[in-house]
């Protein structure tokens, strides 16, 4: 039986960029904008974060904002976030602390996904061994070192495991190398499919269009990936959430408003 309790999908700032950064070869020329989002889940045994957006003060202060956002070696734009956005504020509009979140399920460490960790350095975080590995090199422009290099509860995983009944880890690589998605399990309805980066928009998902950024260029592995997600939702009867469509998005029920 699932301990899942209750689930919030969680806005947490937005991204401007072009189209081809989400679906691989496709929109060139065409720009979105882009949800950053992050989930919470109430367990009968704690609370779990799937990702943590991105860090505010590498936004709000504008020396920072230009060392990582606004220099030619960052090809992205930068995001916009306000302090309303930021993790511990949602948190509060459900009278809830930092200190509250017993784990953060890390599905990639890119900027947007690992930069909130900041804010979360007292529990256990969970990311796949390979993810690290990749992010320390690193692997592609996306990652920030000091987002993750500093003194966190880490949980090194590989392979897939349950966090607790009813919340199920998925090894879904080819964004990133050590990519994870998240099954959860609700006490009423169907169960949700996390895809996180293995799928920005429903696009990837209708018509199994890899990421734009893919690890060491292994668009097989993306595609792969995307086909295993879509095959887990058919089986448990389940919804498969892609992870930056706004149009997706603004169908969910709006925060603090939660499923259950």
């Amino acid at each position: 039986m699932t301990q899942v309790r209750q689930f919030w999908p969680i806005l947490t700032g937005t991204h401007r960029y072009e189209k081809t950064l989400s679906t691989r070869g496709r929109g060139h020329g065409v720009f979105i904008q882009a949800p950053i989002l992050a989930y919470l889940i109430e367990t009968a045994n704690g609370r779990i974060l799937y990702d943590v957006g991105c860090d505010y003060s590498k936004i709000s202060d504008p020396a920072l904002k230009q060392q990582y956002y606004e220099n030619a070696s960052f090809p992205f734009g930068p995001p916009e976030m306000s302090d309303e956005q930021r993790l511990p504020n949602r948190l509060a509009r459900l009278g809830l602390q930092p200190e509250d979140v017993d784990v953060v399920f890390i599905g990639h460490l890119h900027f947007d996904h690992g930069g909130g960790l900041c804010d979360m350095r007292h529990a256990e975080v969970h990311v796949h061994e390979q993810e690290l590995v990749a992010a320390r090199e690193p692997a592609d422009d996306a990652y920030f070192q000091d987002d993750f290099d500093g003194a966190y509860n880490w949980s090194i995983r590989k392979g897939e495991y349950d966090l607790v009944p009813g919340v199920s880890a998925i090894e879904s690589p080819g964004h990133t190398a050590g990519h994870m998605s998240l099954l959860i399990e609700l006490p009423k309805g169907p169960p949700i499919v996390l895809a996180g980066d293995a799928a920005d928009l429903q696009e990837n998902i209708d018509e199994e269009i890899a990421p734009g950024l893919c690890w060491r260029d292994r668009e097989d592995m993306a595609i792969a990936s995307i086909c295993k997600l879509k095959d887990i939702a058919a089986t448990s009867g389940g919804q498969l959430w892609p992870n930056h469509d706004f149009a997706f998005y603004r169908k969910c029920h709006p925060f603090p408003m939660h499923y259950e």
